[in-house]
């Protein structure tokens, strides 16, 4: 079976479990339930979307499976950011209380974050794109001891309140900023599609696709902006899910068989949706609301990662 038909199965499978959770049991207030589920399914699509999107561009630009967008830090930047508004301000302040502002303030925080990295570390011709994921990892597991530090020290009521925003959750997604999300994922598309033609030849490495022409370096920054600004919105929307884009992704290249981009980020994002969907239907439908989707992503993520890492050296 060819790649072709293997994405159309996958797109048969994302839009027959996004039906069965919008209109499983849908009974009672009608009016008031199926909005609400309609705009879970969105918010899910738009978070899925992003994360396999970010993740397929990421690992073609660094030529490995196994790292992904969190080792930039940006998932440790947005709890930090969370966790220091409600030191300094108070959970009861207009930042956390109004959704917009929040989410809004932690784009452009993350955002503003991977520029100045960016800016910083390419200044020079000596710097590449490893010397970047090594920064990224020193400075993520800086955010994560300073975020731990201040939670220690906040009121235990405000701590529970930050402990929330360390884990994904799309049962309180607000409807205002999953219409925003959609308006920003629409300009970052347009704005991609400008570099696209240059995916598969950058998959072929750095001297390959010097020597074809690609003016690399220029490529990849904007590139890992518009990953930076695809993992800021979908971390804003929803939360953080760490291994959910290297589980899709690493399973889209083995069931595609295909190195052509088009193919591996659409399997990639229907991946993505299948799986949150997937995992919210057993959150709400098996488990009654008492683990969040992102726990059921992340060990099941983390179960393949280590698996990946034992291929690796195994080949090795």
């Amino acid at each position: 079976m060819g790649y072709k038909k293997k994405t159309i199965i996958l797109a048969v499978i994302a839009v027959v479990l996004t039906a069965l959770y919008i209109f499983y049991n849908l009974t009672g207030n009608i009016g008031y339930i199926l909005p609400r589920r309609i705009i879970k399914v969105i918010a899910i699509i738009i978070t899925g979307g992003a994360i396999a999107f970010s993740t397929t561009i990421f690992m073609t630009i660094t030529n490995n499976r196994i790292l992904t967008p969190s080792v930039l830090g940006l998932d440790s930047l947005y709890l930090l950011t969370q966790t220091m508004i409600i030191f300094i301000l108070g959970s009861k302040s207009l930042v956390m209380m109004n959704s917009n502002i929040n989410y809004l303030l932690s784009i452009g925080v993350m955002v503003l974050f991977s520029l100045i990295l960016y800016r910083l570390l390419f200044r020079g011709e000596g710097n590449n794109i490893y010397f970047l994921l090594l920064i990224g990892m020193i400075l993520g597991t800086f955010f994560q001891s300073f975020t731990s530090f201040m939670q220690v020290l906040i009121d235990p009521n405000e701590f529970m309140i930050a402990q929330d925003k360390m884990f994904a959750s799309i049962n309180n997604v607000n409807s205002d900023l999953v219409y925003l999300s959609i308006i920003l994922i629409i300009v970052i598309t347009l704005y991609f599609l400008r570099f696209y033609k240059y995916l598969d030849v950058l998959a072929l490495g750095k001297d390959h696709a010097v020597n074809l022409g690609v003016p690399y370096d220029s490529v990849v920054k904007q590139l890992l902006v518009i990953v930076a600004m695809l993992i800021s919105i979908s971390t804003a929307l929803i939360g953080p899910i760490t291994f959910l884009g290297l589980l899709v992704v690493n399973i889209a290249h083995e069931f595609l068989k295909t190195f052509r981009h088009l193919y591996l980020i659409l399997g990639s994002m229907f991946l993505s949706i299948i799986a949150l969907v997937g995992g919210q239907l057993i959150a709400e439908r098996i488990l009654a609301f008492q683990t969040p989707i992102s726990v059921i992503i992340n060990f099941v993520g983390g179960i393949y990662f280590i698996y990946l890492l034992l291929k690796e050296n195994k080949s090795w």
